[in-house]
């Protein structure tokens, strides 16, 4: 009993107080036929839920509650009964304090085929050098983004939000998910729905979980640690790669997830989301060996299954995406959203050959998915710029990926040709021009020699090079056109077989070229020019600015720009 009485008295003391909302309100858990509404009240009082399919409401709902930082009381309501496809909207009310008519759009069921727009940005944690730089993210990026070039509504242009971790600089500090999260967000979250995970700082903190109401469709006893929710034709799947959660168990239940998804023909991608990374060419001390048993698992689910997949991840504050070598698998750095940035030069870096960007800059990543007979989806990443130099979404890097994508054609070998015997201490490997029937553009080479035309197990050369590489603000794949390939030095007097195969910028590959078996002569030191051709191998005059390639008296090639 005194406690009840003791309890009163509190309530009162902080009702005499100022009663404001402390969170507005923000959606979550959105399905065709549902969704979840959240909202911070400053103190415990009368709430509800007002929604209905204009702006004139008409419909009450229940509230649940439970005490955030007390006297804060967090209060969620469930609708359940909407239509799919369909705009409805709503308000809050606590005590004597109504909130603005927010709007929502329930997404599609997975049958209808939607086209979809994803918004993917992580470590948004406040930089205290650019204390407002999450919210230019949210204002000035997308709002400015989706009102331009989809909808002035941004429920209508834009669908859900993922956050792979680190939404603040400490989980357990109350105050850094008031002001520095929710507040400078507001009102993106009362018009979309978010679907965050865990990052290192939310330190497995109880106002994570008060906060969000995720799918609980994780292993039992590990509800909303990891999940997945469809919307339309992706499927989204969210992991923890904290250490305590880097478990085989988790492990056991993404592959089993994966095998259905993969016989499920209403899923076309699968985006992943977890936050820390297998590779990071920022900040290589962040690399976590169980995100790579996690990018095992999906690259083996594109492979046996044809669908392509996606990892998102933040921890490093740098936008970076590369791809598998063998698989249709994109890995993706969509850090940093207000966090401070790695800066080239500031921490143990390395260029890793999947990567093909990587970026020392604010931003996010839109995601525009078209489902139906053709599914496709376009990232691109949107740039807010450095310390340095200001951007407003900036396109800095795109890609589609297409589910059903044409292999461009088979290369068709030129130089060194079937028995030639070329120089051992210098050559260069080329082939024919890149043609590809969907028009994509020429995206990787792989090349390869071997000591037996039969067999390239066993590789005397292997060299993968992709069409751009930005690595320290610098591209050191310009001016290579990916139609040839320099080799420094082979054993003299030997046999050789070479093959070379093509990918598209959609991460098809071609078939092997055939293979073609050449010779090596003695080791020879002059070198005298003997003649000047072309890609095909033809006699040509030296002009300005052509592309050719010099052949010398000691069988050996260069690629060079001919001058008179």
């Amino acid at each position: 009993m005194f406690r009840f009485f003791f309890f009163l008295i509190v309530l009162i003391r902080y009702s005499c107080v100022a009663q404001e909302f402390t969170v507005k309100p923000y959606l979550q858990n959105a399905g065709p036929n549902s969704i979840v509404i959240s909202w911070e009240y400053s103190n415990y009082d009368s709430s509800f839920l007002e929604w209905g399919k204009t702006s004139n409401l008409g419909n009450t709902v229940a509230v649940s509650h439970e005490f955030t930082n007390f006297p804060a009381c967090l209060y969620s309501g469930s609708i359940l009964g909407l239509e799919e496809k369909t705009k409805y909207f709503y308000r809050v009310i606590s005590g004597s304090s109504v909130s603005n008519i927010y709007s929502f759009v329930t997404p599609a069921n997975t049958l209808q085929e939607k086209s979809i727009n994803i918004v993917v940005m992580s470590d948004m944690q406040r930089d205290g050098n650019n204390p407002n730089k999450f919210h230019e993210i949210v204002h000035d990026g997308i709002f400015e983004y989706i009102h331009t070039h989809y909808d002035s509504d941004i429920s209508k242009g834009l669908d859900l939000i993922m956050i792979p971790g680190d939404l603040v600089g400490t989980g357990t500090d109350y105050n850094h998910w008031k002001d520095q999260f929710f507040a400078p967000a507001y009102p993106l979250f009362s018009f979309v729905p978010l679907y965050p995970v865990l990052g290192n700082h939310e330190m497995n903190s109880d106002f994570f979980f008060k906060y969000f109401d995720l799918p609980k469709n994780g292993s039992p006893g590990f509800e909303e640690h990891w999940w997945f929710k469809d919307n339309s034709n992706v499927r989204i799947i969210g992991l923890n790669s904290n250490p305590g959660y880097r478990i085989q168990k988790q492990l056991d239940w993404l592959d089993s997830l994966l095998y259905l998804t993969s016989m499920d023909s209403s899923i076309d991608f699968v985006f992943a989301q977890l936050h820390h990374p297998h590779k990071s060419e920022q900040w290589t001390s962040g690399n976590t060996d169980f995100t790579g048993e996690i990018v095992k698992l999906l690259e083996n689910f594109t492979h046996s299954c044809g669908k392509p997949s996606v990892h998102f991840y933040g921890h490093t504050h740098g936008y970076s995406r590369g791809q598998s070598k063998d698989h249709t698998h994109l890995m993706v750095n969509v850090a940093t959203s207000g966090g401070y940035i790695d800066y080239w030069g500031e921490w143990p870096q390395q260029d890793y050959e999947e990567y093909t960007i990587s970026q020392d800059e604010w931003g996010y990543v839109f995601l525009e998915i078209e489902a139906g007979n053709d599914p496709q989806f376009t990232l691109r990443r949107l740039s807010l710029g450095d310390d340095n130099i200001a951007k407003k979404n900036s396109i800095e890097d795109s890609i589609i990926i297409r589910l059903y994508n044409n292999s461009p054609n088979t290369p068709v070998g030129v130089f060194p040709l079937p028995f030639d015997t070329i120089s051992s201490n210098s050559m260069i490997l080329i082939a024919d021009d890149f043609i590809d029937v969907d028009d994509d553009l020429h995206g990787a080479s792989h090349w390869q020699i071997s000591d037996n035309c039969n067999d390239f197990s066993n590789l005397i050369f292997d060299s993968w090079k992709q069409y751009e590489n930005w690595y320290f603000d610098i591209n050191t794949q310009r001016n290579d056109d990916l139609t040839d390939e320099q080799i420094e030095y082979l054993q003299p007097s030997s046999n050789y077989c070479w093959r070379v195969r093509y990918r598209d910028r959609s991460l098809a590959w071609s078939q092997w070229s055939s293979p073609i078996p050449f010779y090596t002569d003695e080791s020879i030191i002059t070198k005298n020019l003997i003649k000047v051709v072309d890609i095909l191998g033809r006699n040509i005059k030296a002009q300005n600015n052509i592309i050719g390639f010099y052949v010398y008296d000691d069988g050996s090639v260069e690629k060079k720009i001919v001058f008179d």
